[in-house]
């Protein structure tokens, strides 16, 4: 186990999840049933998402170095510019929109006569769509592409989704509607800059060596 490599993944991972679709299904889905089972249909989402995603970028760290960080590059800067983007919008129609949406939710009956396999099934569904193909993931397997330790980019991507799971499961609307959106946006849009110019850097290196 490399911890800085944990660091890492959780440092990127945490920011992209927090004002995430994925939070706020996870947040509506806790307003309707128990919160425990929700945790746990949704934990297992994110694990099963978090290893397809490790093995996608293990199976691109075959590739020579130079490409590879040429890839991770371009995903990370990628990246940093939807972010940046979708702060702007988030602020006039994201939290004010999701929390009320949530809101009406917690207003409702809760399920309590569902059983508990059914809500973790129904809790793992949701959130294994919503997440596939979401920058998170791409993070990861850009993580596990540059880095030769995938169980570490496993631990730190995983931790960071279920530290985000589980403040919506049992914090919810109340975190959302205080939420400095634009912000935590913004500052994971700086570090997947970052990450992207150090990539880049790294190709240059390895294609001119």
């Amino acid at each position: 186990m490399i911890f800085s490599v944990v660091f890492t993944a959780f440092v990127l991972v945490a920011p992209v999840e927090l004002p995430d679709k994925t939070m706020f299904a996870t947040l509506m889905l806790a307003s309707r049933f128990r919160p425990l089972p929700v945790l746990t249909g949704v934990g297992a989402a994110f694990a099963l998402q978090t290893a397809i995603a490790v093995a996608a970028g293990s199976l691109l760290s075959l590739l020579p170095r130079e490409w590879v960080a040429l890839g991770v590059a371009v995903l990370f800067a990628v990246g940093a510019v939807v972010l940046w983007r979708s702060a702007g919008e988030a602020v006039a129609t994201g939290v004010a929109g999701e929390a009320g949406v949530a809101g009406e939710g917690a207003k409702q009956t809760q399920d309590k006569d569902w059983a508990a396999w059914r809500i973790a099934l129904a809790s793992f569904g949701i959130t294994f769509l919503a997440e596939w193909g979401d920058l998170s993931q791409l993070a990861t397997a850009g993580l596990a592409a540059r880095y030769d330790a995938p169980l570490s980019v496993f631990v730190g991507a995983f931790a960071a989704l279920l530290l985000i799971a589980s403040l919506a499961v049992f914090v919810g609307s109340k975190l959302v509607t205080r939420l400095p959106l634009r912000l935590v946006r913004r500052t994971a849009a700086v570090l997947f800059a970052a990450f992207a110019v150090l990539a880049t850097y790294e190709a240059v290196t390895a294609f001119t060596s």
